[in-house]
C-alpha cells in the first residue's frame, strides 16, 4: 500500500526560517528589556508668596507710672566733736651688728687634729688612643707591650662584634642599612657603662646597645698610676648582601 503525501502539507519546509524568525523576537525582546530605564517622578509643587497689603504696626498701650524722687542725703551735723586717740607706742630699739674699731674680736685658734681631710676621688675620663695603659680585653693579658695589648683590643672587640651580631628582622624587611656610631666607656672597675649611639635608624642603635651591652669585664686603664674611665668609639656597619 503506498502512502500518499501532499507536498504542501510538508511541515518541515520552513522549519529553519520560523527557527530564525523566533529567535530574532526573542532577542530583539530580551534587548529592550536590558535597555528599558525607568526614572524617578519628580513632583512639581507650585510655590506662592502671599504678601498682606495692609501693613499697619499695633502699637502697645504704656502706662506712665509717677515715681517719687528719692529722699535728700542726710545733713551735716552743726557741732563737730574732736576726740583725742592717742595712745603710747613702745620703740623698738635695733642694735646693729656690724662692727666698729672700737670692739674686741676673740682669735679662734683651730687646732690641725680636730680637721678631718677627706680624699675626694677624681673623676677623669681619658680616650683610649692617649691613656698610658689600655684597658686589657679578656685574653690579652699575656701581652707585653702597649702597642700589642691595643692591637689586641680592637681585635677582640671585632671579634665580639661579629659573633653577637644579629641584623633586626623589622629592618631587614624594610630594607634599611646604615652605620651606627657607638661611644661608651670602660670605667675605673673595668665595667661598661654610658653607652651612647648615633645612627640612621632606632632599630640598628638599639642592636648595635645591644651588643656592646654583652661585653665583658675588664681590666681597668690606668694613667698616672691611677684606673681611670676610658672612653672608647667603634662604628657597626649594617649591611645587606
Amino acid at each position: 500500500m503506498e502512502l500518499k503525501k501532499n507536498p504542501q502539507a510538508d511541515l518541515n519546509r520552513n522549519s529553519s526560517l520560523y527557527f530564525v524568525i523566533g529567535l530574532t523576537i526573542v532577542l530583539f525582546s530580551t534587548w529592550r528589556l536590558l535597555e528599558h530605564k525607568t526614572y524617578e517622578q519628580v513632583k512639581e509643587y507650585e510655590t506662592t508668596l502671599n504678601v498682606v497689603d495692609d501693613m499697619t504696626e499695633e502699637v502697645p498701650i504704656t502706662q506712665n507710672f509717677n515715681t517719687p524722687p528719692p529722699p535728700p542725703p542726710p545733713s551735716a551735723p552743726s557741732v563737730i566733736e574732736i576726740v583725742e586717740n592717742m595712745e603710747e607706742v613702745e620703740e623698738t630699739v635695733i642694735e646693729s651688728t656690724e662692727s666698729s674699731q672700737n670692739t674686741a674680736v676673740e682669735e679662734v685658734i683651730v687646732s690641725t687634729d680636730e680637721v678631718e681631710i677627706e680624699e675626694v676621688e677624681e673623676d677623669i675620663v681619658v680616650p683610649f688612643a692617649v691613656i698610658e695603659h689600655v684597658p686589657v680585653f679578656p685574653g690579652c693579658e699575656q701581652l707585653a707591650s702597649e702597642a700589642e695589648k691595643k692591637a689586641c683590643f680592637n681585635e677582640k672587640m671585632q671579634l665580639h662584634i661579629q659573633e653577637n651580631f644579629k641584623y633586626p628582622a623589622t629592618a631587614l624587611e624594610l630594607g634599611i642599612t646604615g652605620r651606627v656610631f657607638v661611644q661608651f666607656q670602660i670605667d675605673n672597675k673595668g665595667y661598661v657603662k654610658g653607652i651612647r649611639t648615633r645612627g640612621p635608624d632606632k632599630l640598628l642603635e638599639t642592636e648595635a646597645e645591644r651588643i656592646i651591652a654583652l661585653l665583658p669585664k675588664m681590666k681597668p686603664g690606668v694613667q698616672r698610676g691611677t684606673s681611670v674611665k676610658v672612653n672608647y668609639s667603634i662604628p657597626i656597619s649594617f649591611l645587606m648582601q
